[in-house]
């Protein structure tokens, strides 16, 4: 049947050509409607609790998405007229970002002072043209020592300030956050050029958002490249000539565009991880052509014309390919279960991917060869080397036996040693500026990373409870206590100071109200004395009900974060059983995210593995040799995850996905390698140890190059400036090596270990 189709591709090869090419930029017309997601919460689910929380806090309190202006005078004093000029300025223009709502500042700062029995409420500095040193000195005091500002918009230290615009994207269009920061960058552009003697760094979530299309794009520009010329210089060496070659890059080129239009289709939206698919599609897809091509070569170097060993190579491989094509399939399609959706979208591309790899594999490359000339009658490179190795195999099954189970179950006790762990702020490396830049402020200014607690009163105007607002300020004295806390803005600071404000400036008066009227009175005065934009909704709800404490933490890990949370939350509940609190943010969305993905991704693996095995048996026809293939695609991600342990320890989101993803990619060699044993058995009723040799001899050398190309691929992405993409391309790279390893030491040695009867055998014992 095989054979017959094949005569068919041959006879009408044009035509195929032709009708591939067509259906192929039919596909990718959809690449149109590809467009870049540019808002982190893209990796959290709809129904994701943590995302839920963080909506229910925006909804009920501003929203925080921001960017972050970090002023470093040359001078290193904030507190100068020059300096101060600057900030104003800045604060000024900031006001100019699309979809800001607001802008603080030290400068609009809105300090409070008593004036007789007046509320005075103004900007910390009106002009600074006309401060004297002592007004300086003044304002330097009032800075230094205001809760609201230090650590947030000035640093202890005097020699850092910061201009915070809080955006509230509407969400309507893509062009949002590029817009954003885009008018942020050329003010602070022009800002630089007006002053030259200050510094200034943009950090921020808008910023963040922003740097994921970005870090894709810089990713395109340079990997994509990279990866296609290796991929054409290896297919040159290997099969000795251009037309091969030529065929197979153009296949892998229709295979990306498919993919890629079909997600554009779909309605798909690109992200980092997404961006890896190509080079994911371009490795896997040339697989498929290694196989056919090298068996091809074989077939002329041992005198069969061109045709006859097109056809001839489509019949030994058809059905191996066939069954590595689903098998990967499979494997992409268990990330559909992980936590974080841009991981659906790679899993459902790259087996779009794959599957168009496979169609043009069997339809567009033995048309094309066909029609292209094939000069030369030489074997591939390399061929005698994998006979040799199959004879070293063959005469020392044992100790390769022993060796591997050893050194497999060795690796296996390090597996422990990993820690699910992620920074989300390192998802980006040091080339990025948005990465360089939060460091810096991390390091001088401010954290990057924050937490929102709401503690709710379930009572209209209970914030003004005096009972509320003590357990206010002990949760507020109690984060301060806390090594990773950078800053806790919290209202109870704001009803100490205008306590004591109302009582002549007294700082004996520096504490909290104790009537409920009167603090109700103070709020609303100072409220209607706040200008526009700079009102208190950032931390009080509308009815009064509730406020929002906001912690600014160090960098910490996903497990110091989670761990923070907790004991923050259980301190809550044993203390101010009243409150009914909640927390929320990025920070706390990111770091529930890898546990949330690896269990996810435990169920994927899982399914996968069964339809995988099943599959296998069918395939193989046997129950006994899809158990034995068990072993040798299982293995290689077990090792892996122990030199990981051993040398790297940290296991984050990127790295949820491998087992997976890989699962269906490792069982390509143990197909290739079983199928051709079996058919020495079956076909050739060779003995176990010959039908190795016949493996090692027929798809050793297609194994080794498959393989070769996929490490390469995948170390080309692990260059990627994106974390979650280069730690998932170096562990892929890595379990790709050992599942060579294992399929041609273990696998073989298991085989002749229990090598059951072959059809000769069979028949001869029915005679």
């Amino acid at each position: 049947m095989v054979e017959s189709y094949t005569r068919w591709i041959i006879r009408w090869k044009y035509l195929v050509v032709l009708v591939a090419i067509m259906l192929a930029f039919a596909a990718a017309s959809g690449g149109r409607f590809l467009s870049f997601s540019n808002d982190y919460r893209m990796f959290f689910g709809e129904d994701n609790p943590q995302l839920l929380a963080f909506e229910k806090m925006q909804a009920t309190f501003n929203k925080n998405d921001n960017i972050l202006f970090v002023v470093t005078p040359k001078s290193g004093k904030v507190f100068s007229k020059e300096t101060l000029t600057v900030l104003k300025d800045i604060t000024h223009e900031a006001w100019q970002v699309p979809f800001s709502t607001r802008v603080d500042s030290i400068t609009n700062h809105q300090h409070t002072s008593a004036e007789e029995d007046d509320l005075i409420v103004d900007d910390l500095v009106v002009d600074p043209n006309t401060l004297t040193d002592s007004d300086l000195l003044k304002i330097q005091s009032i800075a230094i020592n205001e809760p609201m500002l230090v650590n947030r918009l000035i640093s202890p230290d005097s020699k850092y300030a910061g201009v915070n615009v809080t955006v509230q994207l509407p969400g309507k269009s893509l062009d949002e956050v590029p817009k954003t920061v885009a008018f942020a960058r050329v003010l602070k552009q022009q800002m630089l050029e007006k002053y030259p003697d200050v510094e200034i760094r943009l950090v921020g979530m808008a910023v963040m958002n922003n740097a994921f299309p970005e870090a894709s794009q810089d990713d395109v520009a340079t990997l994509y490249p990279l990866a296609l010329g290796f991929i054409i210089l290896t297919l040159f060496i290997l099969l000795r000539g251009l037309s091969g070659t030529v065929a197979t890059f153009i296949m892998i080129i229709l295979s990306i565009m498919t993919a890629m239009g079909l997600a554009g289709w779909s309605g798909i939206l690109l992200s980092p991880p997404v961006m890896s698919a190509p080079i994911m599609i371009l490795t896997m897809a040339i697989a498929d052509a290694v196989h056919l091509l090298v068996t091809m070569r074989h077939e002329l170097a041992i005198g069969l014309d061109k045709d006859k060993a097109i056809i001839e190579s489509m019949r030994i491989n058809f059905r191996p390919i066939f069954v590595t094509s689903l098998t990967t399939v499979l494997g992409f399609l268990s990330l559909n279960f992980s936590d974080a959706p841009p991981f659906h979208d790679l899993g459902n591309i790259a087996s779009m991917g794959v599957a168009a790899a496979f169609i043009f594999s069997i339809t567009f490359l033995p048309a094309m060869v066909s029609i292209l000339p094939a000069r030369g009658k030489h074997e591939v490179a390399g061929k005698q080397m994998m006979t040799r190795f199959g004879e070293f195999v063959v005469n020392k099954q044992k100790p390769l036996l022993i060796g591997n189970a050893i050194i497999i179950a060795v690796l296996a006790t390090m597996v422990p040693l990993n820690e699910l762990n992620d920074k989300f702020v390192e998802y980006f490396d040091e080339s990025i500026e948005f990465r360089r830049d939060s460091d810096y402020a991390a390091e001088n200014l401010t954290g990057v990373y924050y937490i929102d607690y709401a503690l709710g009163t379930e009572e209209s105007g209970g914030i003004s409870n005096p009972a509320y607002l003590a357990n206010t300020a002990k949760f507020a004295q109690y984060l301060r206590s806390q090594p990773e806390v950078k800053h806790v803005q919290t209202i109870s600071d704001t009803f100490k100071r205008l306590n004591k404000n109302m009582h002549g400036d007294d700082p004996a008066w520096h504490h909290l109200p104790e009537e409920r009227n009167l603090a109700a009175q103070y709020l609303l005065l100072y409220e209607m004395s706040l200008p526009y934009g700079l009102d208190l909704n950032n931390q009080i709800d509308i009815d009064k009900s509730a406020t929002k404490i906001a912690v600014t933490l160090e960098t910490l890990t996903s497990n110091e974060v989670i761990a923070f949370d907790e004991a923050s939350m259980l301190w809550l509940q044993e203390n101010t059983p009243s409150i009914k609190p909640y927390s929320s943010g990025p920070t706390i969305m990111f770091a529930h995210l890898g546990k949330r993905n690896i269990n996810s991704m435990l169920i994927g693996t899982s399914v996968a593995l069964v339809l995988i095995s099943a599959v296998l048996i069918f395939f193989l026809g046997s129950v006994k040799y899809g158990f034995i293939s068990l072993l040798p695609n299982l293995t290689p991600a077990l090792a892996a995850f122990g030199i990981w342990g051993l040398t790297v320890g940290q296991v984050g989101i990127g790295l949820s996905i491998v087992t997976g993803m890989t699962l269906g990619i490792v069982v390509d060699d143990t197909v290739h390698f079983l199928s051709k044993y079996l058919r020495a058995r079956r076909e050739r009723g060779l003995n176990a140890e010959d039908a190795v040799r016949y493996a090692f001899n027929n798809v050793g050398l297609a194994l080794l190059v498959t393989t070769l190309v996929l490490v390469a691929g995948f170390m080309i992405l692990a260059q990627s400036h994106f974390y979650l993409n280069s730690s998932m391309g170096l562990l892929t790279s890595v379990v790709i090596v050992l599942a060579l390893i294992i399929d041609l030491t273990l696998l073989p040695a298991l085989l002749m270990k229990f090598p059951g009867r072959s059809h000769a055998d069979k028949a001869g014992e029915k005679q």
